[in-house]
């Protein structure tokens, strides 16, 4: 067998996952992250992946625990040290698979934190008012206006903030009433387009191409550019931008993200009565065990339901009062 240095098999590892699963740039870093860590505590001890056996695999886990890590941080890592070793494995570079015993710890999945739909009024609201206005510079109004159509477009499609960050610019020119996203593993879905989105998008398309102090929009790649590396605006971005946004409007910024945004977005479906189904094409979940997450909001609206129209309930025998007073 090649000797292989730890950074080595990192970026084997990970050319396989991009040429493989076509996995995003974001989940490799993710990946590296974890795999950089365990390099760490490896490389402490002089030891190769090669090397390395189930004993020590086991003790690193162990103190991940000890340094009060999170049960789901602990749960990734391990994920991505057996698809390390499963690829090194499958490749040639070890005699076996010292991950295959590795136990995650159990964990209970949180509810995610929701917005109620006035909050997210208060937000919308806000930012559409704030495009409205003139700004002192092309720059400050573009900015502006880039907010509001973010907000837009997450609140009316649900989509993962790296899938909307990234849209292209061709997202601007869509008549009709889905816009095609590429999702996780380069799988493509509809989603509907709400006019109120396809309005902020068109606007903003417009003062794009109207700013001097930038190319015509047609000739770039993304609806949201940027002068960054990815050349689109950034997750990271948009999320301190939204943050300002809730302190504002007087939100506890803390518990405000894109993120919260989308768990909005699939909550206040399932309020008015979607099918989970249908929720979960919308997030673009491939398993409808990752949109059961939301059950909490049926079981909520079944009480309700029952709480009014049971005829032995309280609530219910207070309305029948009502009418009959």
């Amino acid at each position: 067998m090649v000797a292989l240095s730890n950074p080595r098999a990192i970026d084997l590892f990970l050319d396989s996952l991009s040429a493989e699963k076509g996995a995003s740039a974001n989940t490799l870093e993710a990946y590296r992250r974890d795999l950089d860590d365990l390099d760490s505590a490896c490389s402490r001890q002089k030891m190769r992946f090669e090397q390395i056996d189930v004993d020590a695999l086991r003790s690193y886990v162990a103190d991940l625990s000890d340094q009060g890590l999170a049960a789901s941080s602990i749960a990734r890592k391990i994920s991505s040290i057996r698809q390390l070793f499963r690829f090194l494995y499958r490749d040639g570079f070890r005699n076996d698979d010292p991950s295959t015993t590795l136990k995650a710890p159990k964990r209970q999945r949180p509810l995610p934190r929701i917005l109620t739909e006035q909050e997210v009024d208060r937000l919308i609201e806000a930012a559409r008012f704030n495009a409205s206005l003139q700004g002192p510079t092309p720059k400050r109004q573009i900015r502006a206006m880039r907010l509001y159509v973010l907000l837009e477009l997450l609140y009316a499609t649900g989509l993962r903030v790296s899938e909307l960050v990234s849209l292209p610019a061709s997202a601007a020119h869509q008549d009709g009433q889905f816009l095609a996203v590429v999702g996780k593993g380069s799988k493509e879905r509809l989603v509907p387009l709400s006019d109120r989105a396809k309005e902020a998008m068109q606007a903003y398309r417009t003062m794009l191409g109207e700013d001097p102090t930038r190319n015509q929009l047609k000739n770039r790649q993304w609806l949201f550019p940027s002068s960054g590396q990815s050349g689109h605006f950034t997750r990271q971005a948009f999320g301190r931008d939204l943050k300002s946004l809730a302190d504002d409007v007087e939100l506890d910024a803390a518990s405000v993200s894109p993120h919260v945004l989308r768990h909005a977005f699939a909550s206040h479906l399932l309020q008015n009565g979607a099918h989970l189904r249908a929720v979960q094409k919308l997030l673009g979940h491939s398993d409808i065990s990752t949109t059961q997450i939301y059950t909490h909001i049926l079981d909520e609206r079944l009480i309700e339901l029952v709480e009014q129209h049971h005829p032995l309930s309280d609530l219910a025998n207070k309305n029948t009062s009502k009418r009959g007073n």
